[in-house]
């Protein structure tokens, strides 16, 4: 499974949950709930647990998203921010448009400008 946090419009962090139970239930972040109120944009299922959501004094969002394997988001573009992605466990996917995907892997960190349309996700495997 693949676990992402969203930052500052969004944020993920990476996590394989299928290969290593033990550190699923371990989670530093918290696995989260099943992201239904996202999943129109997802393909397969993914876990929402939101960290961080912005206030009068804080203009960031920061939530820690699980992917299963093979679940990915659809192409995207985010217009309000950037977003960073934090790989901490597992094996996923990043690819912006006209350029090939890159396979992320745990310490690996994304930093993707606003208006890059982009999507990001778990292997078939993690």
């Amino acid at each position: 499974m693949l676990q992402f946090i969203i930052k500052l419009t969004i944020n993920w962090r990476l996590v394989m949950m299928a290969k290593n139970e033990h550190e699923v239930k371990n989670d530093l972040f918290g696995f989260g709930d099943k992201n239904v109120a996202f999943a129109k944009y997802f393909i397969g299922t993914s876990y929402l647990n939101g960290l961080v959501s912005p206030d009068d004094n804080i203009d960031v969002n920061i939530s820690n998203v699980n992917f299963e394997p093979g679940c990915r988001n659809n192409w995207h573009i985010h217009h309000d921010g950037f977003q960073i992605l934090l790989v901490t466990a597992g094996e996923g996917w990043y690819q912006e448009e006209g350029k090939p995907a890159q396979l992320l892997k745990p310490g690996d960190v994304v930093a993707i400008h606003e208006g890059v349309k982009h999507w990001h996700g778990a292997t078939k495997d993690s």
